[in-house]
């Protein structure tokens, strides 16, 4: 009979399971230098594909089926080849990805000796630092690796794209800040559905020993997972081990994490106004005409974010162009409409015509 005793259980820290993260109130906007925590808003990017996707289709909607310019113009973006293997499509492409998760795009501008654009070569934005003067306007930018800074430019030789800029700031502000907390919870409610399952397959076992003596709990413990992992079974000697229990989670007995994060999905989506349809995850209960207006919807933030690099290239680049829009539903709407009316006043007439006879 062993000597039970208390002190013998032992607990399970959860408190560094859950981020918290602190209000942003109070958070001023005047600056005269600033530095994008880019690797910080890019790692959101990278740890949840569904947000990922969402801004991968932003950008592949946003540059479309290309661009139209006049000849002199195309020429001149025909040629950039940015790092030496990319072209001008890829680059703008590569501009909405960037602004959109951080704030910030930027790309130093190659000129040839009369002057005339030559390359755009991006650059990593959180090595880049802003300088502005005590008046809000723009001086230079810097290139920094850790705390030695490396070159500086004057404003007009970077391209720099700042995106939902607000009241005076002198950056940008992407949507992977504003999503840090939703990133982390996607993340935890995803991690927790991984155990879940697991113990569907592989449950938790418990053993009541008959022995308080570590070192054989601890032989016993690392032959029993032994098993488990090998699958085979597990011989143990008469009147050591008075029961067994295994501990999985049944259906339905624990909070269903799904919803959770259905809603979480939702925000990811409302946060960057690409509809569900456009990211291949709609509903099957959506109707053709929700999933049109959503499409409608989800043309003006395309547009939107068209006209900026539109204005940005030629306020910076001094070059005109006109992004071209993949699919326009509004034209098919309109004549759908019309056929709608139609059928509506035929249908008028008709009853009309009914009461008259009679």
């Amino acid at each position: 009979m062993s000597n039970n005793k208390i002190s013998s259980a032992d607990y399970t820290d959860m408190t560094n399971q859950v981020t918290v993260y602190e209000s942003n109130a109070g958070a001023t906007t005047t600056e005269t230098e600033f530095m994008s925590e880019w690797s910080r808003w890019y790692g959101v990017y990278l740890d949840v594909p569904f947000y990922a996707a969402l801004v991968d289709k932003k950008a592949m909607w946003t540059v479309g089926k290309g661009f139209k310019a006049k000849p002199a113009v195309k020429k001149v973006l025909d040629a950039i080849r940015g790092n030496g293997k990319q072209t001008i499509n890829g680059l703008m492409l590569n501009m909405v990805k960037v602004y959109t998760i951080g704030g910030d795009y930027f790309a130093e501008i190659i000129v040839d000796a009369s002057g005339k654009l030559i390359n755009l070569k991006a650059l990593n934005p959180s090595t880049v630092k802003i300088k502005a003067n005590a008046a809000g306007m723009i001086t230079g930018y810097e290139q920094w690796n850790s705390q030695k800074k490396l070159h500086r430019w004057n404003p007009e030789q970077i391209f720099h794209l700042a995106w939902n800029s607000i009241a005076d700031q002198i950056h940008g502000n992407g949507n992977a800040q504003k999503l840090e907390w939703n990133t982390a919870a996607y993340k935890e409610a995803k991690k927790d559905m991984r155990i879940v399952f697991h113990r569907y397959v592989k449950p938790l076992i418990i053993s009541h020993v008959d022995t308080d003596n570590e070192d054989e709990i601890a032989a016993y413990k690392a032959k029993l997972d032994r098993a488990v992992e090998l699958g085979e079974n597990l011989v143990i000697p008469y009147d050591t081990l008075k029961s067994m229990d295994k501990m999985s989670i049944p259906q339905f007995s624990s909070l269903d994490p799904l919803p959770w994060m259905s809603a979480l999905e939702r925000d990811f989506i409302i946060a960057e106004g690409v509809p569900a349809v456009i990211a291949g995850s709609g509903e099957a209960n959506d109707t053709e005409a929700e999933a049109k207006m959503l499409y409608l919807a989800y043309e003006q933030v395309i547009e939107v974010n068209q006209m900026f690099l539109e204005e940005n290239f030629k306020a910076q680049l001094g070059l005109e162009i006109e992004l071209e829009f993949p699919a326009s539903l509004e034209p098919a709407m309109q004549k759908d409409q019309g056929k709608a009316r139609s059928m509506n006043n035929m249908e008028a007439g008709i009853g009309e015509g009914s009461g008259g006879k009679k």
